[in-house]
């Protein structure tokens, strides 16, 4: 065949340095875009999250035909659209009369299993390409992974910092420490003078897809408007440079704290931009380092931002691509109670569950210690099926991609995976949550109580959640203190605390208002 080759590219690969047009020329290339109806709806995704990838998609495209390729795009709304990414590529393969496909490999494994599938289902050759976006390639990270006992994010950081040269002065760590997070763990005040992140206003194109999303999805989950996400990448640099300015600085201290009418504190919400590859993540990360450097902001808030991009999310892309499809079905604690319908918006008397979930419902957005704490923690405690709590979380996060989401949430949040990402549930009691929010002050429960009526769901579930799965903890030595603290109450506090503990499960369960 002498046609073109056909160059697919996915709503998160929206980069011009891509690994598929890398050796491309645009005389001899088709490039292929496609709104699929499966990329909707295999997870009723909230609706911002598809307005989100759909805009920067036909942004994209625009942008790519003014550098002079060619794009065939397929719109959602194109009668002909077949819904499904190997029937539109093959239908392109015949269309164009293509002597070849070469596409960037996906994030999913779900996608990754399909095209390996057009190999035998295509008429044409196939290349599928290492996605070059990532600081860490797939071979390096089997290489380091290997004969390890165990996978410990911090070393693994280490390493991209040796690699990169981040925050790295003659061999060792810049201020003698690789970590920085002792500092990062303060409680936040309300500050109607704080900076809050950049907004945009829809121009035309997006206005339209904002039409199409709200006729077709306007039963998902979540607000669709206002929508002030950036689109393209020349707003997503606006609020890179937005971030720096205005944010990083206090970043580190308060990058743990949750403030009930200051949703975002010092986030750079930079994270959607990065996954679907509006913003590179060693571009963000040297731009932070340059700020630094420049005196502008403290080392704990550098660190601990970067530490994030190529130390945990270099990471669990890491953990997704060794563990294979099948990590979505682990369930190392064997829970299987139903998510709490509080979770889509049902009534709670819980006050930071109802905050974390109508801000997630509202922006699409909540950030790791909301996700972490507050959503996760009680899902655990309440036990949960983890497969349930991903399917939500890859559903709601409008930076909720599948390799990121469900290493974050089957194993650092659910510890379903038993331990291999990371070394001890993240559980608490209320104690936590007051510590590090306001939340607890407007709550119909009292955090300081233990037991009784108004006793905080979380302190029941953490001790009978500790009690039930004693035998899989008591000797991890990150744990052995609370099991001693346990221990040492009285044997009428520990049964009233089970025995209620119990009863708020059976309510759970029965689908009663917690």
């Amino acid at each position: 065949m002498t046609g073109p080759v056909l160059v697919p590219i996915l709503g998160d690969q929206l980069s011009p340095d891509i690994s598929s047009l890398a050796d491309r020329k645009p005389e001899d290339t088709v490039i292929l875009m496609m709104e699929v109806a499966e990329e909707t709806t295999y997870v009723r995704h909230h609706k911002a999250k598809i307005a989100l990838i759909l805009a920067a998609m036909r942004h994209f495209a625009g942008e790519l035909r003014e550098a002079g390729w060619t794009v065939d795009y397929i719109r959602l709304d194109d009668p002909e659209n077949t819904g499904s990414f190997t029937s539109e590529v093959a239908r392109a393969v015949e269309r164009h009369k293509a002597r070849g496909v070469q596409v960037t490999e996906p994030g999913e494994w779900r996608v990754r299993q399909a095209m390996e599938q057009w190999r035998s289902d295509l008429p044409v050759r196939l290349r599928i390409l290492p996605d070059t976006r990532f600081v860490c390639p797939l071979p390096d990270l089997y290489e380091w992974a290997a004969g390890r006992k165990e996978l410990r994010m911090e070393w693994f950081y280490r390493e991209m910092r040796r690699k990169t040269g981040l925050l790295m002065e003659v061999g060792e760590p810049a201020g003698g420490q690789w970590n920085y997070d002792h500092d990062n763990r303060k409680r936040a005040e309300a500050d109607l003078l704080r900076p809050r992140p950049l907004r945009f206003v829809p121009d035309e194109v997006t206005e339209e897809v904002l039409s199409l999303v709200q006729a077709r999805f306007g039963a998902h989950f979540g607000a669709l408007r206002p929508f002030q996400w950036a689109v393209t990448r020349a707003d997503a640099l606006k609020a890179l440079d937005h971030f720096v300015t205005h944010h990083l600085r206090d970043f580190g201290e308060t990058q743990d704290a949750m403030l009930a009418r200051d949703q975002t504190l010092n986030h750079s919400l930079l994270s959607p931009y990065i996954n679907i590859g509006l913003l590179s993540p060693l571009e963000v990360c040297e731009r932070v380092e340059a700020a630094w450097k420049a005196g502008k902001v403290p080392i704990n808030s550098a660190e601990g931002f970067i530490r994030q991009i190529i130390g945990w999310r270099e990471y669990v892309r890491g953990i997704w691509a060794l563990t294979g499809p099948d990590y979505l079905t682990r369930n190392a604690l064997e829970q299987s109670a139903d998510l709490p319908a509080a979770y889509w918006g049902g009534p709670t008397k819980m006050a930071c569950l109802k905050a974390a979930v109508a801000q997630t419902a509202e922006t699409a957005y909540a950030h790791h210690i909301q996700r972490l704490m507050v959503t996760g923690n009680f899902a655990l405690l309440a036990g949960v099926d983890p497969e349930e709590v991903h399917r939500w979380y890859l559903a709601v996060y409008i930076d909720a991609f599948e390799w990121v989401e469900a290493p974050n949430t089957i194993g650092m949040s659910q510890f379903a995976d038993g331990g291999m990402l990371g070394s001890k549930p993240y559980v608490s009691s209320g104690a936590y949550i007051d510590r590090m929010s306001d939340y607890c002050g407007g709550c119909a429960y009292k955090v300081k109580d233990k037991t009784g009526p108004r006793a905080c769901p979380f302190n029941l579930l953490y001790w009978h959640f500790l009690d039930r799965h004693r035998a899989r903890f008591e000797k991890n030595p990150r744990m052995a203190q609370m099991y001693r603290t346990w221990d040492k109450m009285a044997e009428a506090h520990r049964v009233t605390v089970l025995a209620e503990g119990t009863a708020l499960l059976e309510r759970l369960h029965r689908g009663a208002v917690v």
